[in-house]
């Protein structure tokens, strides 16, 4: 049994990286990387782990939060789609491969796959 304190009646849950309240946590706002000039967008489809749907990943973005969500909430509206947001990747529900390739060249993004 460690020592690492998860909960407290005081502050509720605790991040178990930094230590501090996870509504106030230290480590997820330290990790946003600067956004490069020219950003590289791979496209991929995957289907493992997901019950044989289909999901487009738009991969290799650089790791920064605010970003990441205005580009996932703009493809999921052009797309008429959900999706979520991952460390350095969106994901799109289904193949919409063909719709986002333009869209994302469109914002000066080099696509690949």
């Amino acid at each position: 049994m460690s020592g690492r304190v998860v909960w407290s009646s005081g502050q509720g849950r605790i991040c178990p990286t930094c230590g501090w309240p996870a509504n106030d946590c230290r480590c997820s706002k330290s990790l946003d990387e600067p956004v490069p000039a020219k950003v590289t967008a791979k496209l991929r489809i995957e289907k493992k782990g997901r019950g044989g749907k289909s999901v487009t990943v738009i991969d290799a973005l650089p790791d920064n939060g605010p970003f990441l969500e205005e580009l996932a909430k703009a493809m999921k509206k052009a797309c008429a789609v959900g999706g979520t947001v991952r460390p350095g990747a969106v994901e799109l529900a289904g193949d919409v491969r063909e719709r986002v390739r333009p869209l994302l060249a469109a914002r000066g993004f080099v696509v690949k796959g």
